[in-house]
């Protein structure tokens, strides 16, 4: 049994680059593998590993500069949900690409996963789901607006257009861990709406806390490993993954002529180069081979 972390603190990393080598030798020498991701604005991403290892990696991240109050999840597996180790630097933890967004300055209300249910059924409250489509399509709450979002970034544009829908409406919001949620909600009070609310711990905190027979939600949550999806209890779902184009597959799908795996699936498989094919027959190589990366 692999025990999954899944977390995300915003603090000030004034020279991320430092922080990067130490943290990859010491998952890899743990047998902790997953990605983490390290910008200037704090960290992200979600690891795997026996039970002391992310205890040990847990401590070596709250020890980095003002992330003592780290917040997690955890849920489990029965194999390794990741191939490798990765740590990247990047420009954001989570991509938005609006500079002037600051979850450190202030975020919409946070709501307990025991209180969403009794938010969203307000008449007054619009729900907006911030992920992309392709996750959005296998499950999400009852009544909840779908973007229609290929990634993160279109989300500012999608509001511009859009926010007159919700003239006069409470905003709630929410995500696969909460960290989407951290942006969207600064986004929108920057917008000028006055009530933006959002799922604390996202909706893998709502699977593990909410007994089923009293859920909203419906199908079941992508997340970002070999486990694809997870449902109420955290418990391991029904979908796979294309590694090349990131998007779930139905059980069915593994069979249609054009899936390899790692390489391509029936969505993606005119939507890459040969030389990508290559590229990507060469990762799924590794990968089965559970070469450890310390970085990209």
């Amino acid at each position: 049994m692999f025990t999954v972390a899944a977390l995300y603190h915003f603090t000030r990393f004034p020279d991320p680059a430092s922080l990067q080598g130490p943290l990859a030798k010491l998952c890899c020498s743990l047998g902790v593998k997953g990605t983490l991701l390290l910008a200037r604005e704090g960290i992200n991403g979600t690891i795997a590993g026996p039970r002391t290892g992310i205890d040990a990696v847990l401590d070596h991240i709250r020890a980095l500069p003002g992330c003592e109050g780290l917040d997690w999840k955890e849920s489990s597996a029965d194999t390794m949900p990741f191939g490798r180790m990765k740590v990247r630097l990047k420009r954001e933890i989570v991509t938005m690409g609006q500079p002037d967004v600051d979850p450190l300055a202030s975020v919409g209300h946070y709501v307990e996963a025991q209180d969403w249910n009794a938010l969203i059924s307000d008449p007054d409250v619009a729900i907006i789901d911030t992920r992309n489509d392709y996750e959005v399509e296998i499950g999400t709450f009852a009544g909840a607006v779908d973007p229609g979002t290929k990634t993160f970034r279109d989300f500012p544009d999608w509001w511009r257009e859009n926010a007159h829908r919700f003239h006069n409406k409470r905003i709630a919001m929410f995500c696969t861990g909460g960290i989407r949620c951290e942006k969207s909600t600064n986004f929108l009070l920057g917008e000028g709406v006055p009530e933006v609310y959002h799922l604390k711990g996202g909706i893998l905190k709502y699977l593990e806390e909410v007994p089923e027979q009293d859920s909203l939600w419906q199908g079941e949550c992508f997340v970002f490993d070999k486990r694809v999806s997870l449902g109420h209890g955290l418990k391991q779902g029904h979908y796979d993954l294309c590694h090349a184009c990131r998007r779930p597959l139905a059980p069915d799908d593994r069979a249609r002529p054009e899936y390899e795996e790692g390489v391509c699936c029936h969505r993606c498989a005119t939507e890459y180069s040969d030389a990508d094919r290559t590229r990507f027959r060469e990762r799924q190589r590794q990968a089965d081979r559970g070469e450890c990366f310390p970085s990209d």
